[in-house]
């Protein structure tokens, strides 16, 4: 049983496993993404080249994440972009639910969910400015204090122990 798609009828589920190009007749629909529930695997409605269309199996997240082989693939469990000069503002962040200012150059970046145990690995990059110009210069990130909800970094400067606020902080943590 073939099933037409049109933009006019709103379909929204379809009932047969193949479907021609020539069943959608408007350029407004595409092909229908199906998500499975709960964190399972869906289906994508793709073109085989051929005009016509079947389902193909679209990987779980977890299993993303867990990709097994030669060299696994691990996704950033959290990641930030900050700005840690004068009021310490969050540019963009995953899993990242705000930066607290210890005190200068040195800052806890605290987890909206947590991690499963504090063997995580942080790792980043700090710009700071060395003349009070445009001319940023790269800095040394510390890690200290890695917990299941949050990691205390440090940035100084190159070839100095000294703690720097820092106009640019970025790290994403592995686990």
């Amino acid at each position: 049983m073939a099933t037409t798609i049109s933009g006019d009828t709103g379909a929204s589920q379809v009932q047969d496993n193949t479907i021609t190009t020539a069943d959608i007749q408007d350029s407004a629909v595409t092909a229908p993404k199906v998500a499975g529930a709960n964190g399972t695997s869906g289906q994508l409605l793709q073109s085989d080249g051929d005009g016509t269309m079947s389902w193909t199996d679209v990987p779980s997240p977890a299993s993303l994440s867990t990709a097994s082989g030669s060299a696994p693939s691990y996704s950033a469990r959290a990641w930030v972009n900050f700005d840690g000069t004068g009021t310490v503002a969050i540019r963009e962040s995953q899993n990242v639910s705000s930066v607290t200012d210890n005190g200068t150059g040195n800052y806890t970046v605290n987890f909206t969910t947590a991690m499963s145990d504090a063997n995580h690995c942080p790792v980043g990059n700090a710009t700071y400015n060395a003349t009070g110009t445009s001319n940023l210069r790269r800095g040394i990130l510390n890690f200290r204090d890695l917990s299941t909800t949050s990691v205390t970094l440090i940035p100084s400067s190159t070839g100095s122990d000294t703690p720097q606020d820092t106009e640019l902080v970025t790290i994403s943590i592995f686990r």
